[in-house]
């Protein structure tokens, strides 16, 4: 997933920003997330009625699940996070969520007594979600989230790979690089980096230093 190894030596791997990875532990976050931190989720919830035209639409909150989740009011004690983007289709073909989200929520398509539009039907798609309280896992050096940005570190996994870990060093894994620009090729990165990362959008190739 990277551009070096840890050892400094080349390698030609470049770390895949995951945007649905399926890592997400019961409390819907990363692995080095607390109780309630983003992640990925995926599940197959039917929609509430009550809460908006769309399911999930921009701005509409949900609870926490990975298994199942629900829409609710914003102003409900059960809301934990806030939609920031909506895309119908599969997470692979769609665009990507907006660098800070905090994780995903994955919508089979459902064919429910109540919908958007009256048709009986919930078309496939994905939420990108914010939550409403800190921590932000999303936040750059925050150590979660679906994707890699500028200000993530970062850790060898072993086997040419890397993975995203917390800037602080409270995540089970110590940071040991961190991505400091986004640039369009390797060749533009400065002499300093040592890794490569693949961060996708239009500047792809993360430059990381060792910590």
């Amino acid at each position: 997933m990277r551009g070096k190894s840890a050892v400094g030596a080349a390698l030609p791997v470049l770390l895949a920003a995951v945007l649905m990875g399926c890592q997400a532990p019961a409390n819907g976050g990363s692995e080095d997330d607390p109780p309630g931190a983003g992640g990925t989720a995926s599940a197959s919830a039917m929609r509430p009625s009550g809460f908006g035209a769309v399911f999930l639409a921009v701005d509409e909150c949900s609870s926490f699940g990975t298994s199942s989740f629900t829409e609710v009011s914003c102003t409900s004690e059960r809301a934990a996070a806030r939609v920031v983007a909506r895309h119908d289709g599969r997470v692979s073909e769609g665009p990507p969520c907006p660098a800070t989200t905090d994780f995903v929520l994955h919508i089979s398509e459902q064919r429910p007594s109540h919908d958007e539009d009256g048709d009986g039907a919930v078309p496939q798609g994905y939420a990108c979600m914010r939550k409403l309280q800190p921590p932000h896992p999303g936040d750059p050096g925050g150590g979660g989230g679906p994707r890699t940005i500028v200000g993530d570190c970062v850790y060898d996994s072993g086997g040419g790979q890397v993975r995203e870990t917390a800037c602080n060093g409270r995540g089970k894994q110590q940071p040991e690089y961190e991505v400091t620009e986004a640039v369009a090729t390797r060749t533009d990165c400065p002499a300093s980096t040592a890794l490569y990362v693949e961060l996708g959008g239009e500047n792809p190739v993360g430059c990381a230093r060792p910590l």
